[in-house]
């Protein structure tokens, strides 16, 4: 053994010592600590690692060490991490060394990077770099999920590319299952390592729903004989928007408690003027698809945990439709209180589609890697990072008024309501529709005494709130003159107002097509028990 080839395996040796995280499984539709039964909640950030060079981005930018400073200071907990199936049964790619893979891509510019930033890594091989990223990843308590994003290391996706489903040009379902072996096998010595994804976005002409079971099904098994600690994630058809065959058909694994489902939720395809004209609506239609696709497996008779594994916005500022997407998506994923990762950390990718060192709008830091591209829209993620219904909690359940257009709850301040960090929200009873909302343990009821003035706290119980508008979202109550006006954050000093209700009418009948932007005005009650 070379000297490299020693100081390799040391270093692999002590950062997976250095790494301490009990096993995970599954307790119906939550995640748990195997070893207490506590749950666990993923809050992740995706890190692509797939593309043609094989190299986890961003490390001709910055030292491994910022980044993963970064994703942890951020607030994410766990990092789906992809890789290619190719990259780990064929040893003309996995025996690579980075430096290797660099020139043969004539990626100069970066290689200069990384020399200056990470140069230790040069002489590794592409799979020594991978399980050196988990291994640091694992030092600083972030857990990882690695997804099996491609087979051929390429950009994802498109439904030509050979990567989409079985029997594609790139995609042969026994090297995929030999992939997920060596994967599940090299991993084994990595706690961190919390769950393996077994592919992501199945799509293209081939896709069935037969062979989606009979391949994921043994994907999974594949999996778990290999490593029984690891959570087994499966996502489904049509780029992982689609799953609702489970409904008639049950996953046959021969394991228990380490399954969990996963999907994706963009706002790809559906234009700025549909979300201009019916926010409320499409906001209503989108969820209800959502549910009937995915969410449904939270709730199922027998449910499981699901993982949204991908949503995300562009990062430098948000379209119509992603602005008014993104709120309405925060607004259930705070109510159901599901794990996620959020697409995606890279401010820029060493090679992507042909180009070299290409921005990533939708990548959390800068094209530099200095930064965090838009702060404001991370840190509405707050609520979403923690947990908040625990099955195990012996407190009662009470109700946060999140605000998802700001990421912050209502807090009440001498009676009145203000918008403040959902950590000091304040906390309210379970609410019927119709009647008086009230605060938690308090001798004291939401009331509204009229247009442009903030609800207040007291005594009165006349005022009835109703949740309106087709997207669910609208808390409104009659002032005393008997109109009903809807709460609304005050822009100028974030104060929580009654207004007229946006884009519905004074009988509560929503417009069919409406100009105003009605997310101001978006309010949801989220169950909480910690």
């Amino acid at each position: 053994m070379n000297h490299h080839a020693i100081l390799t395996a040391l270093f692999l040796v002590q950062i997976a010592a250095f790494s301490k995280s009990a096993p995970l499984s599954t307790n119906s539709r939550w995640i748990v600590d195997s070893a207490s039964g506590k749950r666990v909640k993923l809050a992740c950030v995706n890190w692509p690692s797939h593309l043609e060079p094989m190299i986890a981005e961003g490390l001709d930018k910055k030292p491994m060490d910022d980044i993963i400073q970064k994703i942890s200071g951020s607030g994410f907990n766990c990092v789906r991490f992809t890789w290619p199936t190719y990259m780990f049964t064929r040893p003309d790619y996995g025996n690579l060394r980075v430096s290797e893979s660099l020139d043969k891509y004539n990626l100069t510019a970066a290689k200069a990077g990384i020399a200056k930033n990470n140069p230790w890594i040069l002489r590794m091989t592409v799979v020594e770099l991978h399980k050196a990223v988990v291994g640091e990843l694992g030092k600083k308590k972030v857990m990882v999920v690695l997804d099996n994003h491609v087979s051929r290391p390429t950009w994802c996706c498109a439904g030509n590319d050979g990567n989409g489903f079985f029997g594609d040009a790139y995609f042969d379902p026994k090297e995929w299952l030999q992939g997920l072996a060596a994967v599940a096998i090299a991993y084994k010595a990595f706690p961190q390592v919390v769950g393996i994804s077994l592919r992501n976005e199945l799509r293209g002409g081939r896709e069935n729903i037969p062979d989606w079971y009979k391949y994921m099904q043994e994907g999974a098994n594949t999996i778990h004989a290999q490593n029984p600690n690891l959570l087994v994630i499966v996502s489904g058809l049509h780029t992982a928007t689609k799953l609702d065959y489970l409904k008639s058909k049950a996953f046959e694994v021969n394991f228990a408690n380490k399954l969990v489902f996963e999907a994706h939720w963009y706002t790809f395809g559906i234009p700025d003027k549909a979300w201009i004209a019916q926010t409320n609506n499409l906001c209503d239609t989108v969820t209800k698809r959502a549910q009937d696709n995915y969410l449904f497996l939270t709730s199922a008779k027998n449910s499981f945990p699901l993982f949204l594994s991908e949503f995300g916005i562009d990062e430098r500022g948000p379209s119509v439709a992603d602005s008014r997407y993104i709120t309405c998506f925060l607004a259930a994923v705070a109510e159901l209180d599901v794990d996620w990762a959020l697409w995606s950390l890279q401010g820029s990718y060493m090679l992507r589609q042909g180009k070299v060192n290409l921005d990533e709008s939708y990548g959390i830091l800068d094209f530099d890697w200095d930064r965090l591209r838009n702060p404001g829209f991370v840190s509405r993620l707050q609520i979403v990072q923690h947990i908040n219904q625990d099955f195990t909690s012996k407190k009662p359940t009470y109700y946060k008024m999140f605000h998802p257009l700001s990421g912050k709850c209502v807090q009440i301040v001498h009676n009145e309501m203000t918008l403040a960090n959902c950590n000091y929200a304040s906390r309210w009873n379970q609410h019927r529709d119709d009647s008086p909302l009230k605060l938690e343990g308090a001798a004291g009821c939401l009331s509204v005494p009229g247009d442009g003035v903030s609800p207040r706290v007291s005594r009165d119980y006349s005022s009835k709130w109703k949740i309106v508008s087709s997207s669910g979202l609208h808390l409104a109550a009659q002032d005393r003159k008997g109109e009903y006006l809807c709460l609304e954050v005050n822009a100028s000093d974030s104060r929580v107002v009654a207004k007229k209700c946006l884009c519905v009418g004074d009988d509560l009948s929503n417009f069919r097509t409406c100009a105003d932007n009605p997310q101001s005005q978006w309010f949801k009650l989220v169950p909480t028990n910690v």
